[in-house]
């Protein structure tokens, strides 16, 4: 991790934990928003206005966060709006490395080699993890943001007439139930897996099973009922539900530990997969390659890095 803008030591996966041994995610540290005038947003500071060029986001195809927001750029139609960079899928002792393995991206904006050089060039004192996603303002030489939510918020609003405006995945009169349904999907399901996979007591681990498997069982009933979590709008709701159910019998089901049921032994959670996965901005941003490759190079859950070769997914594409 980076401590006051020096790489200081090995990367690992959990920073910090809570009183039962539970993983504690770190709080994103840049908080500014893209807006069509350039107006401050719900947090952070403002001047940051949409152009064409001028931002630049980092991302992986292993990691869910940055998954969301790539997802999102591609029905906003923002791909010639806002370039983007993909780091190499297996995690270094330093972190997320740039290169060429699997179809990564070298970084020819700033010229980094790892990620951490990126953070320490938008404050050169940060102390913490450097994630994806991150939103690059080549203009003011900064990160403006690297919370995937307000990223996914941001690509779907903030970039104006720049943007495709007939897709809406936050339309008003649905705001209030999304909010409420990614307040309960996200600590027990997408930030579940995690609480799980990184437990540092038994306690802490079962908690977090208990909390997953819940929610997964809502969801089959929920999703038994309509073709998207709100009947037939695709919404932002979605795209984060995906990610995590794309993810959970390659590596949450075994590195993780979350492993009472498959998705496939959810009748309605696969066939919303098999739905999401035939739209062109699910479909190709999926890699089952990078999930897998990147997953199991966590060296505190799988020392050998062994990746292996199951399981079959057989609502994914086919490479």
């Amino acid at each position: 991790m980076l401590v006051d803008g020096k790489w200081a030591d090995a990367w690992r996966p959990v920073q910090a934990t809570d009183a039962k041994g539970g993983f504690v995610r770190q709080i994103s540290s840049f908080r500014s928003w893209v807006t069509p005038e350039g107006a401050a947003g719900p947090t952070g500071e403002g001047g940051f206005r949409a152009e064409k060029g001028r931002y630049h986001l980092y991302a992986a195809l292993t990691c869910p966060w940055a998954t969301r927001v790539l997802i999102a750029r591609k029905p906003k139609r923002l791909e010639d709006v806002v370039s983007a960079a993909i780091v190499e899928p297996a995690m270094t002792d330093q972190g997320w490395r740039f290169g060429d393995e699997l179809g990564a991206d070298r970084d020819t904006v700033n010229g980094a080699t790892y990620l951490h050089e990126i953070y320490s060039r938008a404050d050169p004192h940060f102390t913490g993890r450097a994630t994806v996603p991150a939103l690059w303002d080549r203009d003011r030489r900064t990160i403006v943001n690297n919370e995937s939510a307000d990223l996914l918020r941001m690509f779907n609003s903030g970039f104006g007439a720049l943007a495709d405006d007939a897709i809406d995945l936050y339309p008003e009169h649905l705001r209030a139930g999304i909010d409420a349904l990614n307040g309960e999907v996200y600590p027990s399901l997408n930030n579940g897996v995690y609480r799980a996979g990184f437990a540092t007591t038994q306690e802490a681990y079962e908690e977090a099973f208990a909390g997953v498997f819940a929610m997964l069982d809502a969801l089959e009933q929920r999703l038994a009922k309509g073709p998207y979590l709100f009947g037939d709008r695709l919404t932002e709701a979605d795209i984060r539900l995906f990610v995590t159910l794309a993810r959970f019998d390659a590596a949450y089901h075994g590195q993780f530990k979350c492993n009472l049921r498959r998705i496939a032994d959810y009748p309605a959670l696969s066939a919303y997969l098999q739905r999401l996965i035939g739209l062109p901005a699910f479909r190709e941003t999926f890699s089952l390659d990078h999930i897998k490759r990147g997953y199991y190079s966590i060296k505190a859950l799988n020392p050998s890095r062994i990746v292996p070769l199951g399981p079959g997914l057989p609502w994914a594409p086919r490479p």
